[in-house]
């Protein structure tokens, strides 16, 4: 059974509505999902980043995922908002108070940037407006094989015709160039009403150029390689090692005490006692 995932739940300071829209994406079958803290610097000034509540502060119960026995896991996103180079601060500390690190450049230079160099998760494409450039393959490929993903929001082509278009537009864009690979959809919602159920979001993606396969990874095996390229960014690549179990010790323990019976054994296999008989004089 798939594991679905919406990675943009917009944050407010509405606890109530926050908590209707957890409610809303666990009953919808998402069994993840992150609220989005959109930092958008004014100036190449350094600003500081406000610092999230934890989950544990805001909901004091979290909903119970529909079809599971569990509750909805919630983490907590940095989306930055690109206008210059300066606005993203390799290594800040800010950043880590996040589960998830992600940036939406405004120009090609930045967007190449955001590809080649950045440490981030998540690339963000602009939907509500026409796309100030072209999407080039090379950076796009870059950003696939650094284990990125880029990120389409659908909530906008709900709200109005026009970036309707747009968000039709830039996402067959995308997708045309990166070939359907490392694309993930997301709502990007401020009301329990703009969510749309897994299923209804993968049909979204027929229409933006997926495939029907991915499609359906773009709401669940795309979003977990992000959890996952967000845990190892975190930690520098964590190491993995590995050591023997206790019943593989003792076997192989075992071994040499058994070759050592075989070795005390007469010839053609007889054990000491009939090797002894047959050698005594009648």
């Amino acid at each position: 059974m798939s594991v679905f995932m919406d990675l943009n739940i917009s944050y407010t300071a509405d606890r109530i509505r926050l908590e209707r829209l957890l409610e809303t994406a666990a009953h919808l079958g998402y069994s993840t999902v992150a609220i989005n803290h959109v930092f958008e610097p004014t100036s190449k000034k350094k600003q500081e980043i406000p610092k999230p509540a934890q989950v544990s502060e805001l909901f004091d119960k979290l909903p119970i995922v529909q079809g599971r026995s569990r509750p909805i896991r919630v983490l907590n996103r940095l989306t930055i908002m690109l206008s210059d180079p300066s606005h993203f601060r390799p290594n800040a500390a800010e950043y880590r108070w996040f589960d998830l690190l992600a940036v939406q450049p405004a120009t090609e230079k930045l967007f190449h940037a955001a590809c080649m160099m950045f440490d981030v998760d998540i690339i963000c494409v602009t939907v509500t407006e026409k796309l100030p450039f072209i999407f080039k393959r090379a950076p796009v490929n870059g950003a696939v094989e650094r284990g990125l993903v880029f990120e389409v929001r659908y909530v906008p082509a709900i709200r109005d015709a026009t970036m309707r278009r747009y968000t039709i537009a830039n996402a067959v864009s995308l997708v045309e160039t990166c070939k359907g690979k490392n694309v993930i959809l997301s709502s990007g919602a401020e009301k329990p009403l703009e969510l749309r159920g897994p299923y209804d979001i993968s049909n979204l993606g027929l229409l933006f150029g997926l495939s029907e396969g991915d499609a359906k990874e773009a709401v669940s095996s795309n979003c977990r390689s992000v959890l996952v390229h967000a845990e190892t960014r975190k930690t520098a690549s964590g190491v993995i090692f590995t050591m023997k179990s206790s019943t593989e010790s003792s076997d192989q323990k075992g071994a040499p005490a058994h070759s050592l019976d075989e070795s005390r054994a007469g010839p053609e296999g007889e054990d000491g006692a009939s090797a002894a008989k047959r050698a005594k004089p009648s």
